[in-house]
């Protein structure tokens, strides 16, 4: 079979996203791609951003590959699953563009794996995957009539919604050293989250891990990507080796959190590369990030969230330092790394005025820190479940519409009033919800 792994040409107007708007590597795409020709079918990716395709370019593409199956994903990329725009509107638009040149389409990413049904209906696709998707696509090489037996995956059936779990989780150790073609790693001109230097060759994004041990409340990871998996070095080592090759300078670990791994830094030391990484500063010490600057780092993003032990509390952080210690370390960090964020979110406990402090006195030992970013409810964050229960079909537009009632000023990066959900989204294209869905064994 044939099967087009699309990430569509995103827009973000008028929404509350906050991550980057540059292109990345589409890291679930390059995985499902080798598996599934490893599985004797067919598969292209096309990426409209990386590509700097118009959405009618893209579906001309996918025209000529004239694929079985297109897979349609409803984030930016791997890196962007626990913080995606909430809104459908972007993959809405591309299946209902690719509608009348492919009979099958299958939607994955985190609303899929929060909320199927919905996800399902408003995108109008055929089946979408609960959970982490890679290695569930091969699997919908069988007819469309068998659909329903498969797990993690939630699929029309006699017109009604049928869901089936568990949401799926990758064997992590079992994914191959990704190979991207040289126009591909041409065409990444971006550094993610990198400050200190002008790019002069592509960049790179890298998965070393996936998921993360800790359970802060703020952290939509409950439903895709959470439980804590490293991928072996020698197979990243493989696959760095192959970017470096291709003439990369700088790579980004996308890591929910990139925790110590003494062999990869070691290994990355001996390597001409640069790197940056999203962490907590509390699980590093002097020794480890020496180590970290010797082996090539160059940002490092550090999420603290709240300048006191309280706010830190009220989000779960469960932080190993008191916040002098935490300064400390961030100061130590930026001794040797060129550039230090720590990522503030509102807990709603910090005085306006001791968090100004703070950010002043990093900012004269050149850390940077964010104003506090008000708390978006994800559905799938314990945050979410704490104040309504487990996410249902309008998930989404609740966590919006609190958000915006609550808040008047958004992040650092936002400069226009995001829109709730039914200002952006397209009206649902399948058949109608139904509160009865067929569940079975899901989460």
């Amino acid at each position: 079979m044939k099967f087009a792994l699309i990430n569509p040409s995103w827009s973000f107007d008028g929404s509350i996203y906050f991550g980057c708007r540059e292109p990345h590597l589409p890291l679930e795409f390059g995985y499902a791609q080798t598996l599934l020709r490893d599985a004797g079918h067919d598969a292209e990716i096309f990426d409209g951003q990386l590509g700097s395709r118009t959405r009618q370019e893209l579906t001309e593409a996918v025209s000529g590959y004239a694929p079985d199956i297109a897979v349609v994903t409803t984030a930016p990329s791997y890196l962007f699953w626990r913080c995606a725009p909430p809104e459908l509107r972007v993959p809405q638009e591309m299946i209902r563009d690719l509608r009348p040149v492919v009979e099958t389409i299958v939607g994955v990413g985190p609303h899929a794996s929060t909320t199927p049904v919905a996800a399902l209906a408003k995108l109008g696709a055929d089946a979408v995957v609960l959970g982490e998707c890679e290695d569930v696509l091969p699997k919908l090489a069988s007819p469309k009539a068998q659909w329903a037996e498969i797990d993690s995956l939630c699929c029309w059936v006699d017109g009604n919604p049928r869901v089936r779990g568990p949401l799926h989780v990758t064997d992590l150790a079992a994914l191959p050293a990704l190979e991207w073609p040289a126009a591909a790693v041409r065409a990444h001109r971006h550094h993610h989250h990198r400050f200190d230097a002008e790019p002069s060759a592509p960049g790179a994004e890298v998965e070393a891990s996936r998921g993360c041990p800790y359970h802060c409340s703020f952290c939509a990871k409950d439903n895709f990507r959470n439980n804590y998996r490293k991928r072996p070095v020698p197979v990243l080592l493989q696959e760095i080796d192959a970017l470096l090759a291709q003439g990369i300078e700088y790579i980004y670990f996308i890591d929910e959190i990139f925790l110590p791994n003494r062999e990869l830094l070691e290994a990355l030391a001996r390597r001409d590369v640069k790197c940056g990484v999203q962490t907590r500063i509390d699980l590093w010490t002097h020794e480890l990030l020496d180590l970290l600057a010797r082996a090539g780092c160059v940002s490092i993003e550090a999420g603290v969230e709240s300048i006191s032990e309280r706010g830190r509390n009220l989000l779960d952080k469960n932080s190993r330092l008191t916040t002098d210690q935490i300064t400390e370390r961030l100061v130590y960090a930026r001794g040797r790394v060129p550039f230090v964020q720590a990522n503030l979110i509102d807990a709603e406990v910090d005085a306006e005025a001791d968090v100004e402090r703070w950010r002043e006195h990093l900012q004269r030992h050149g850390v940077w820190a964010n104003k506090p970013v008000p708390l978006f409810p994800y559905p799938g964050s314990p945050d979410y479940s704490k104040r309504w229960g487990a996410p249902d079909d309008v998930a989404w537009e609740r966590a919006m519409e609190e958000y915006l009632a609550r808040h008047a000023r958004f992040s650092d990066i936002q400069d226009e009033h995001p829109l709730p959900l039914d200002a952006l989204e397209l009206p649902p294209a399948g058949p109608p919800m139904h509160r009865s869905d067929a569940i079975e064994g899901w989460r």
